[in-house]
């Protein structure tokens, strides 16, 4: 073992970047992991560096093949492409750890050849004893005291029938480095002990599991959640030892990202709701404006710019740009945005991003005709402007594709018209009746019923087109009427009113 090696940390600039995503398969995707991923993913693609998607799957009791796919599952929807890993392959394949065991022992070998790990017999309870017979808080941990057993000491104890944990001989000096979002941080000497980094049953841990794989893969930076900076100092130890046995010439940089708090302020969990990624996807999230919410967690494009295309987001991301401060996930804002960024999709793709939301409400068969997907172009451009989320489209397009006989009047609608609307909606059917079925367009449906409704009636603009707006949706809030008179047609619209009169005059 060295003491006298040096341990240069990365230098890596340009092309040379390279960084990792590497997530446990434990649960669902939550945003606080896809913000570490697309951070990831941005600084490799500003830099022009390489990306590396790995799964850490060692935890045989947490780890599901269910919540792998998943993994790859947002990956590909959210367009975080990467260059290595899982599906894609690479020089340092497999990327799954669990099938990396055979890497990992030859690794072990060396590092206990050259007196970096040692054998540790002492349990937990043996650990309180003696800091308790030492006159130290019981609770204190390991003292490194079996660095230096003798051969007769570790035969006593297997013996005694016990198996020997490993644990990383750690410096006696302090570590510092340069954090890439808080700046320079220093652990001092004894701030942590000897560490295990393989159980007793020959399996290794992820401390030790971790950097290895780093260090293989050719890791230059390091970015995940600041809930991991507490053991930063123990995998720069080890990366000590790795370098000393040649494993690698390197310590990578690392930067702590924020964490991403729920309501009161808490560090969102699994379990809250609005940290579930498929739960924003299933209610109308498109990649654009997710993405664009998450970067603003932490960092920002410009102090007065909050919408940004991804292309302007990696030309400017920056790891050194991040705000180490916590940041706040806001619904509110989150679908806000994604409402300006379903504005900006062309008309075309963006009623093909309606129809999955369509189909799943029952509005169009799993497999929608062509008339069907003919008239959703026609209706999509008319709730473009005026939703924030894609779930919002099956409410607002609905009442197009279901005959007047099938629509359904909701009771809060019918509850909302006024004691005069069976006069407006008679007038209406009677004005809208003599327009030649050659010149039923919006334009001309919109001029006469002003006429009649506003001019002829006195109503107020509200008033006079509320009941036309049950009666054609089914709801009080739709998308532009005369629009959707022109698309329902002339014989649909009159024969909706027919119905609404029937409805006004009995109830």
């Amino acid at each position: 073992m060295s003491d006298t090696t040096a341990h240069p940390f990365s230098t890596a600039t340009g092309t040379d970047v390279r960084v990792r995503f590497c997530p446990s398969p434990t649960g669902t995707p939550h945003v606080g992991l896809v913000r570490t991923a697309m951070f990831n993913w941005a600084y490799a693609r500003h830099t022009g560096g390489k990306m590396i998607f790995r799964i850490e799957d060692t935890d045989a009791a947490r780890d599901s093949e269910e919540s792998f796919l998943q993994l790859v599952e947002a990956m590909r929807w959210l367009k975080l492409d990467w260059d290595e890993g899982v599906d894609v392959g690479g020089p340092q394949a497999p990327y799954r750890q669990s099938e990396r065991y055979d890497i990992y022992r030859g690794v072990i070998e060396k590092l206990k050849a050259s007196g970096h790990i040692y054998e540790s017999f002492v349990t937990g309870e043996e650990i309180e004893t003696r800091n308790r017979d030492l006159g130290r808080d019981p609770k204190m941990g390991y003292d490194n005291f079996e660095r230096d057993l003798t051969s007769d000491q570790k035969a006593a104890y297997r013996a005694e029938g016990r198996s020997p944990a490993l644990r990383l001989r750690v410096p006696d000096t302090e570590l510092s480095f340069d954090d890439l979002v808080r700046g320079e941080i220093t652990f001092p000497a004894g701030s942590f002990s000897d560490f295990v980094v393989v159980r007793p049953n020959g399996h290794p841990l992820y401390p030790f599991v971790n950097p290895v794989d780093d260090a293989l893969m050719g890791v230059t930076h390091v970015l995940r959640g600041e809930d991991l900076l507490s053991s930063t100092p123990r995998q720069i130890a080890l990366y000590h030892a790795l370098i000393d046995i040649g494993v690698t010439t390197f310590v990578p940089r690392f930067g702590h990202l924020p964490y991403v708090m729920g309501d009161k302020n808490k560090k969102l969990s699994k379990r809250d709701a609005e940290a579930n990624l498929f739960l924003h996807r299933d209610r109308g999230f498109i990649p654009e404006g997710l993405l664009n919410y998450l970067a603003l967690l932490g960092w920002s494009l410009t102090h007065d710019r909050d919408v940004f295309s991804i292309d302007e987001f990696t030309a400017a991301f920056d790891v050194v740009n991040v705000n180490p401060n916590p940041a706040r996930f806001d619904l509110k804002k989150a679908e806000s945005i994604n409402g300006d960024h379903i504005r900006q999709l062309d008309a075309a793709d963006f009623a093909a991003r309606l129809v999955p939301y369509l189909v799943s409400a029952g509005v169009l068969g799993e497999t929608p005709t062509d008339a069907d997907l003919a008239l959703l172009a026609q209706g999509a451009p008319l709730i473009q402007e005026r939703i924030a989320l894609l779930g919002e489209a099956p409410a607002m397009l609905g009442f197009l594709f279901v005959t007047g006989a099938d629509l359904i009047l909701e009771a809060d609608a019918i509850a909302s018209l006024p004691q005069n609307a069976a006069d407006i909606l008679g007038a209406s059917r009677t004005a809208l009746e003599s327009i030649p079925s050659a010149e039923w367009d919006t334009d001309r449906v919109h001029t006469l019923l002003a006429e009649t409704l506003i001019e002829g009636l006195g109503l107020k603009p509200r008033v006079a087109f509320g009941p036309l707006r049950v009666a054609l949706s089914g709801r009080k809030i739709s998308p532009p009427l005369f629009e959707s008179m022109e698309i329902l047609g002339q014989a649909e619209t009159l024969g909706r009113l027919d119905r609404a009169l029937t409805v006004t005059t009995t109830a």
